[in-house]
């Protein structure tokens, strides 16, 4: 890896270092990472499994993902609002997830926050999307010291403020950034990264919700 936390694949492709070139992460460095959603199922699922990442390392989060697909309803927030204690009690004793039972209830209680958040704003989408920061906000080269340096942003801060002032829980400025990164209200690939100028393209030509 050189300085600029780009390293080479196997392939020759030059990509962030972070997937560390593991298969699955690979995978989800090129395939979805960065690359914008405005879908609201997979906006909640993000945001979601973000607040479980918490203290844990993305990989973790990510292998056990279709685990937490099966116990959550595939993220379908009008049913997960719909989950009472019984399900608690069935997400505590799935092993295939992590089993806290405070993210276990975060996560009901925000798809009944997401549920309100739709019907004000007509879409997650279109709430979170309203955040997408302006060129002027951005750094002009997006390398591994930037990156290191700004886990959060003041976007960020701003929307996590908000989200907590309508009552959801575990979206702290990390987690949202993160989120913002994943979805591609930012594209945080590296300089160098083949990915960057693929994300670039894809979000020039993104209509916004």
């Amino acid at each position: 890896m050189s300085a600029t936390g780009i390293i080479i694949g196997e392939d020759g492709r030059s990509r962030c270092h972070w997937h560390a070139n593991l298969p699955d992460y690979l995978r989800y460095h090129d395939e979805e990472w960065g690359r914008p959603v405005i879908d609201d199922i997979r906006l909640f699922e993000k945001i979601c499994l973000e607040g479980f990442q918490s203290g844990l390392s993305w990989l973790t989060i990510l292998r056990k993902r279709e685990n937490f697909r099966a116990a959550f309803a595939g993220f379908d927030f009008e049913k997960v609002a719909l989950f009472g204690e019984e399900d608690v009690a069935r997400c505590l004793a799935d092993a295939g997830i992590i089993r806290h039972r405070g993210k276990i209830v975060s996560t009901i209680n925000n798809a009944k926050r997401a549920i309100a958040l739709r019907d004000e704003f007509g879409s997650l989408a279109h709430y979170f999307w309203r955040y997408e920061p302006g060129h002027n906000e951005r750094p002009a080269i997006v390398d591994r010291d930037h990156i290191v340096a700004n886990p959060t942003t003041p976007t960020s801060v701003v929307i996590s403020k908000d989200l907590k002032k309508r009552g959801w829980t575990f979206v702290g400025p990390t987690t949202v950034y993160a989120f913002m990164q994943a979805m591609g209200l930012v594209n945080d690939h590296l300089a160098g990264c083949y990915c960057r100028p693929e994300v670039e393209a894809m979000r020039a030509a993104l209509v916004r919700p």
